[in-house]
């Protein structure tokens, strides 16, 4: 049965919610008897933090920085795969000019992200360099201009090295819907990465740059940074601009970020978020300093989460999800609560319903965002007789399959007779989301889940099976249909590959609650212990 039908199955099924409920968090794992933990130092560093400290020192070079991360990124491309376009000739003059400029004695020339090298996900548009969404379509498309998330990291001393792999135009959970390639997961190289960031996780991953920009419409940022062991975020929506971001669906994109630790993800939301006069839903609300409010290990508190109130939602922990992961998470909770914080479950009774409704609102916003491709305005045009020859066989030749399907899905639930049945219900089930999730975040500082039933799958093993694609974004996508704030950061390994499979901690908040959940994710990850979230690809080289 096709996905609207089975939502407005669903849809149709509801009847007024009871009160989420709450009951106190009762550990299963090992964790649950363990002593207080003890807080010595984690496995999670600052790579900006480090690049900053060596440039003003004089101890490494700009050249030196950017010539250790471009020969690993091409000893671990072959492999992985993570890159559509690889700038490296423009990534070393940069670092050669920033060279110059710091010997020159400027003072502005060190930059809070000078000298760090920044993977795009192709989706955003970047000057003078290729930006394709993914799509054969836009092959060859080069803007003459930058996004406004771009601009701010190349203002504040970034060297973006080149455009990260996605799912064509955003739309997929494993990266194998690029029109150019396949790439794989740095853990396990017969693997997804996740998706549809699923290069800008395994980039970052792998440590081919030092952190990335994604984008997330319904997980595409959280769910890879899951399956690559990787920190990921996805702001309040508005609260990074979208302009010169490819959109999908445009109430639910958001710009996101990726790094190796929360430090670096702090800094980079610190550098892209803010107000644009270039999108009219990009909020006016103050950007704090998000990396001030990061403390130290070594001045944190026996219980340095004392007093917060954490829920754990009750249904990602139910039917379908692996046990290893509901394990991981127990574990981290577990952990949450050795320092300091209280963790009980609550029910969020809407929350499988949002599955269908966020997948009949972005398919609708899809079909109407991706009208501009037509050979004539934006995209490769095919030589045909007629107007509508060119539209149909520009569309037909230069968009994918998955594509072609979610514009058919979102244009027939916004057809006359079928509007009312699933575009207007779905609305109505997003409003439900929101107020569930304002109710229990009215109790609660801040939520807590895994960020993906499962670890990283094989390649290939549901690409001819959507619905079972599609299931797996359960736990992301009721987070972008309230426009809420959430972090995943590595919390544990299940079974698989060479090494295990790392699992990602989702952090869900109040609206602009970032350097709350930051802070949580920050202090989590510096105590977490017995863990290494670096691949083996690495460790093999």
């Amino acid at each position: 049965m096709p996905p609207p039908l089975q939502a407005h199955r669903l849809l149709i099924s509801h009847r007024r919610l009871p009160t989420p409920a709450r009951r106190r968090f009762t550990a299963v794992s090992s964790l649950q008897s363990a002593p207080a933990t003890t807080l010595a130092p984690g496995p999670a560093t600052s790579s900006i933090l480090s690049i900053r400290e060596s440039l003003l020192s004089g101890e490494r070079t700009a050249a030196d920085i950017t010539s250790e991360y471009l020969s690993r990124l091409r000893r671990t491309e072959p492999s992985v795969r993570s890159f559509i376009h690889v700038a490296d000739a423009a990534a070393e003059r940069e670092a050669e000019e920033l060279d110059r400029r710091i010997a020159s004695g400027e003072k502005d020339a060190v930059g809070p992200l000078a000298g760090v090298l920044v993977g795009i996900k192709d989706n955003l548009c970047t000057a003078n360099m290729p930006s394709t969404g993914g799509s054969r379509i836009l092959d060859g498309y080069r803007p003459a201009y930058d996004a406004t998330a771009v601009r701010r990291l190349r203002d504040a001393g970034a060297i973006v090295v080149g455009k990260t792999n996605l799912d064509e135009f955003g739309m997929g959970s494993t990266t194998e819907g690029s029109a150019f390639q396949v790439t794989t997961n740095p853990w396990d190289d017969s693997r997804v990465p996740g998706g549809s960031s699923g290069g800008s996780a395994s980039a970052v991953s792998a440590r081919q740059c030092v952190v990335s920009l994604g984008s997330d419409t319904g997980g595409s940022v959280r769910q890879p940074a899951s399956f690559c062991g990787v920190v990921g975020l996805k702001p309040t929506y508005g609260r990074v601009s979208r302009f010169g971001l490819m959109a999908y669906a445009s109430s639910l994109d958001v710009v996101g970020c990726l790094g190796s630790s929360v430090f670096d993800t702090a800094t980079i939301l610190s550098v892209v978020a803010g107000h644009d006069k270039m999108d009219s839903t990009s909020s006016s609300q103050d950007v704090p300093d998000y990396v001030s409010e990061l403390v130290s290990l070594d001045l944190l508190e026996s219980k340095p989460l004392n007093g917060l109130r954490i829920g754990i939602i009750q249904e990602t922990l139910g039917e379908g999800v692996d046990t290893g992961v509901i394990s991981s998470i127990k574990d981290a909770a577990s952990h949450l609560e050795h320092l300091g914080s209280v963790v009980e479950e609550v029910s969020l009774p809407s929350f499988s319903l949002g599955l269908p409704a966020y997948y009949i609102l972005a398919s609708s916003e899809a079909s109407s965002n991706l009208s501009r491709y037509d050979g004539i305005r934006y995209g490769r045009q095919v030589s045909a007789d007629d107007l509508n020859e060119i539209y149909g066989e520009s569309r037909a030749d230069g968009l994918g399959h998955e594509v072609k399907m979610r514009i058919l899905m979102g244009t027939y639930a916004l057809s006359a007779g079928y509007y009312d049945a699933y575009y207007k219900r779905a609305q109505q089930v997003r409003t439900l989301v929101k107020e569930s999730f304002k109710g229990a975040l009215e109790r609660y500082d801040i939520l807590i889940s895994p960020a993906a039933p499962s670890a990283a799958y094989k390649i290939g093993e549901k690409i001819n099976d959507p619905l079972a694609m599609y299931a797996g974004d359960i736990m992301t996508v009721n987070v972008n249909l309230a426009g809420l704030p959430a972090l995943v950061v590595p919390c544990g390994f299940v079974e698989g590959g060479a090494a295990g499979l790392p699992v990602g901690l989702q952090i869900i908040g109040s609206p602009f609650s970032e350097g709350n959940l930051l802070r949580v994710g920050h202090i989590f990850e510096q105590t977490l212990q017995n863990f290494s979230f670096v691949p083996p690809l690495l460790a093999e080289r």
